[in-house]
């Protein structure tokens, strides 16, 4: 046995005795601690489908795993997570091998927060910076150094970090970027410092954060800034259910690959406003983004290393066909708003029925910045604050009315109407596409008790437009015996291609058990290629035939 694979052997063999005998032992002594967790494995078959595009696997098999541990004793706690791929999943390319990439320590009091190790951080809405973990999009730029968090006075909140950022994880450890990240975050809660203010109707919070990152110039022709920095600040208000807040950030010239080494600084600027009352719900956003893509190493791209995270103003849609055309936010220059209205009529109303009945409105639109390119072209270009509203990036309209017809029986219908520009939808997937996307989508989603604790729900789903791959129809049927068992089996059916050897069926069938803090799922079918979005962030989703594998649990 190599000392490679000896190492590795070692390291699971403890861990193995670790989660047997030291678990045990501290469950008898509290004295020493508590160790909680949680698992998940993800496993994939690949088979071969020409007619969707699915390409060979010469495993056959692929697989995404962690193992997260967490010891607590008194102000001290400590975590790992052992990640496993095996190989990794079609689409998650930048994860290979097994290892710890995360563990830290930690030591908090009343006063004073300290982590030393691997830790996710956000300032403000993040727009200078947030880490953070999607599993499901094999996403994680968390930090690694050293994090300070103190309350110097009642009311006021302080955070100092320094770190070197996580890009990837190749083999045994976590690649880390070339760059270092230095920030500072100060928050102000008004109303905590006055004792006089502690019971006021009407909440203050104010803030400010900086963020640099330092890297090496070693580029011969190139001159690259070694430090640029990012700094924001923000206000909150709050009274009586209505919510108030915005954010301004801004960062100094930035050339990088992203933005073609334009010397132009960034800047962006997010309102948000709320009102809710009982059986109504008010929102609306503004958002301006101009060339704030922000990253640990000026020569990333994609999704690599980045520092901040600009909020997407559209509605994030969960139903599958709802989601054939999702909306990535676009750093280098957006401008847009989105507005919602939730009404809940009351029970016995004409509209509102025994039950009661809720409608819910939403409209997005991004447009893109009027840029107008400089004599210089190291300076980028010129835009006013505000672009012209003639041009559309991405528009959504969206009506849901859910309504409740018996103890039994519910239900829940759902209108979209979708513009997306063809160019950046290009850019994004990959696609082929030759006009601006126009989709219209139809959402009936039911759901009827047959009995205690059983429950069969149906979505039906259709996509009508003519471009892309053309319209698409989904029937879903879903059985549910709570808390432990579901069934469910779904096809999409693309039947609008313009290609009638293209018009084909996608079914998949899962089921699953829940026990204890326990879940598996089986499944089996086809995916379909595209766009998996979560929160603005995207990653492209090759298409497979196979079966699936998910085990989670906690302890």
């Amino acid at each position: 046995m190599n000392s490679e694979k000896k190492t590795k052997y070692s390291f699971k063999v403890a861990i193995a005795a670790f989660l047997l005998f030291g678990g045990n032992l501290l469950a008898q002594s509290p004295d020493l601690g508590q160790i909680h967790g949680n698992f998940e494995v993800d496993a994939q078959s690949y088979t071969a489908d020409s007619l969707i595009g699915a390409p060979e696997f010469p495993e056959k098999i692929g697989s995404n795993s962690f193992l997260n541990l967490l010891y607590t004793r008194g102000n001290f706690e400590a975590g790992m997570r052992y990640e496993a791929y095996y190989p990794t999943l079609q689409g998650f390319t930048r994860n290979q091998g097994a290892g710890i990439p995360y563990r830290y320590a930690r030591y908090r009091t009343d006063k004073v927060d300290i982590t030393a190790g691997t830790f996710y951080e956000q300032f403000g809405s993040g727009m200078v910076l947030r880490t953070y973990e999607q599993w499901g999009l094999g996403f994680d730029n968390s930090l690694d150094g050293v994090r300070v968090k103190s309350q110097p006075v009642k009311g006021v909140y302080v955070t100092g970090l320094i770190a070197k950022q996580r890009n990837a994880f190749s083999n045994t450890v976590a690649d880390l970027s070339d760059g270092t990240v230095r920030g500072f975050d100060g928050e102000w809660a008004i109303n905590e410092s006055f004792d006089s203010l502690a019971s006021a109707k009407t909440r203050i919070r104010v803030g400010a954060s900086f963020v640099s990152r330092f890297q090496a110039d070693n580029d011969p022709v190139q001159i690259y800034p070694e430090n640029v920095s990012a700094m924001a600040g923000r206000a909150s208000f709050n009274r009586s259910g209505f919510n108030l807040s915005a954010e301004y950030a801004y960062k100094i010239n930035d050339p990088s690959s992203v933005n073609n080494l334009i010397y132009k600084p960034g800047n962006g600027l997010l309102v948000m406003g709320s009102y809710a009352r009982k059986g109504l719900g008010i929102s609306a956003q503004f958002k301006r983004i101009d060339n704030m893509d922000f990253r640990s190493d000026r020569a990333a791209t994609f999704n690599n290393l980045t520092l901040n995270f600009l909020p997407p103003q559209t509605k994030q849609h969960t139903y599958r066909l709802a989601t054939l055309f999702p909306w990535a936010t676009q750093a280098l220059g957006e401008w847009g708003m989105q507005a919602e209205v939730l009404y809940r009529f009351k029970r016995g109303s004409a509209l509102g029925g025994k039950y009661g009945t809720t409608v819910a409105f939403n409209f997005s639109r991004i447009n893109p910045l009027d840029k107008t390119p400089t004599a210089d072209p190291f300076d980028g270009y010129t835009t006013p604050f505000m672009g012209k509203m003639d041009s559309v990036l991405f528009q959504d309209i969206n009506l849901e009315i859910s309504h409740k017809f018996s103890k039994k029986f519910k239900a829940s219908f759902s209108y979209l109407h979708i513009n997306y520009n063809e160019s950046l939808f290009h850019q994004l997937t990959g696609f082929d596409a030759s006009k601006d996307v126009t989709a219209e989508v139809q959402i009936l989603d039911m759901s009827y008790k047959l009995r205690k604790k059983h429950t069969l729900r149906m979505e039906f789903q259709h996509c009508y437009t003519k471009q892309e791959f053309g319209s698409w129809a989904m029937i879903l049927a879903e059985y549910t015996i709570s808390p432990h068992f579901f069934i469910a089996a779904f096809d999409e059916y693309n039947y609008g291609n313009a290609q009638e050897d293209k018009r084909l069926h996608y079914f998949t069938g899962t089921g699953g058990v829940n026990w204890d803090n326990y879940r598996l799922q089986l499944g089996y079918g086809r995916q379909r290629a595209g766009v998996i979005c979560v929160g603005g962030v995207c990653r492209t989703v090759p298409a497979s035939n196979g079966f699936s594998l998910s085990l989670t649990g906690s302890f």
